[in-house]
């Protein structure tokens, strides 16, 4: 039976990973309604400007579907950084390297046609979104916006000519033995100075800490590789549904003199929840959500920032002490860390002094067209 490609049947799209790996892999897939606005070019803001696009696919066999992938090129990434690269993202496929070839070779020939000279991925659809692909710690169970793949996929990408590069691992933190950071004289100052203070964090404060979230995060992030500022636009529908399952009581908002200065944004885990419901909102949704707030003890830190001209002041430690007493207070017993990369050895040096154990490790896969 030879490999159908079909274009644009998201039906088919957000099945192919269920039918790829089976119910016992560790795979999760994003919410349905979500994923189908993400990859809607005439919906998500990342598409709107008329350098970037999206277009996608999936290989059928025997009536089966068996895999799936996008192809897209985000303009203001290639501006920002003077490239000429395509993205591939949601590669997920059975063992089944015709099927495999089929789908990279419609991504490689799109990005081909749209003048570009290289293709990178996973990226799901952006460095701020979900990003890499799988190749050690398969067995870990991954959190909300962390990716999983089996490792049939990092192998199939070499035998189709893609090489690794850009090291990434994701970490995790036991709540029930990690200590709190310990507060020097610098981060005690801090604490001491009244121009500090916590912004308050409710349901009807959410949207108000978000937005300075976003303003931290691009203030933060300048520097970092790959990364591009988010617009207000872009970040809010991302996290339409963020104010929905945040717990107010693990995520931090510092200000100075009244303006964003630092935060920590952390959510619940929901990834046993969409397990549950098959990534679907049937009729059952709602009881196994409500089970699931009942009996939930994982959150993730989706991601930390301090403002440039107050790091290295002791801020960050202060912030991260808050985030991680509320979370042991709230009877979370384990804390995800969404990738952190292999050049980022600030990051990594305070991991390791915060006891975090290693998950995954990731890799980007890239190859010249």
């Amino acid at each position: 039976m030879e490999i159908d490609l079909r274009q644009g049947d998201f039906e088919s799209f957000f099945a192919a990973p269920f039918e790829a790996y089976g119910a016992r892999s560790a795979y999760v897939s994003p919410l349905k309604s979500d994923l189908k606005r993400f990859v809607d070019v005439n919906t998500n803001p990342l598409f709107a400007d008329g350098s970037s696009d999206l277009a996608y696919w999936t290989a059928h066999r025997g009536g089966r579907v068996v895999g799936r992938i996008t192809a897209h090129e985000h303009g203001a990434s290639n501006a920002a950084f003077d490239l000429r690269r395509g993205y591939f993202g949601y590669f997920d496929v059975a063992e089944d390297a015709e099927a495999a070839a089929a789908l990279l070779k419609a991504a490689e020939a799109w990005c081909r046609a749209r003048g570009l000279g290289e293709i990178c991925g996973n990226f799901n659809l952006t460095a701020m979104q979900q990003m890499g692909v799988v190749t050690g710690g398969f067995a870990h169970a991954p959190y909300t916006d962390l990716v999983w793949s089996p490792p049939h996929i990092a192998a199939f990408l070499e035998q189709n000519g893609y090489g690794a590069d850009f090291g990434m691992t994701t970490f995790e933190v036991d709540l029930e033995t990690a200590a709190p950071p310990v507060i020097t004289s610098k981060s005690q100052a801090i604490i001491d100075d009244p121009a500090f203070e916590f912004a308050p964090i409710t349901r009807r404060t959410i949207p108000a800490r978000m937005e300075e979230a976003r303003l931290i995060l691009n203030a933060s992030f300048a520097k970092n590789p790959m990364f591009v500022p988010v617009n207000a636009q872009e970040f809010h529908f991302q996290a339409k549904d963020m104010k929905w399952v945040m717990d107010p009581r693990i995520s931090a908002v510092l200000h100075k003199e009244g303006k964003p200065a630092a935060c920590i944004i952390c959510v619940p885990d929901m990834n046993p929840f969409l397990k549950k419901v098959r990534s679907r909102m049937g009729l059952s949704a709602p009881w196994h959500f409500l089970r699931h707030r009942m009996h939930n003890d994982r959150a993730v830190l989706i991601f930390s920032g301090v403002m440039p001209d107050l790091q290295g002041r002791g801020v960050n430690p202060v912030v991260l002490n808050r985030v991680i007493t509320g979370a042991k207070a709230a009877g979370y017993k384990t804390l995800g860390n969404t990738w952190i990369g292999d050049s980022n050895g600030a990051s990594l040096a305070q991991k390791a002094k915060s006891g975090a154990g290693k998950m995954h490790r990731l890799h980007l896969f890239s190859k010249a067209l």
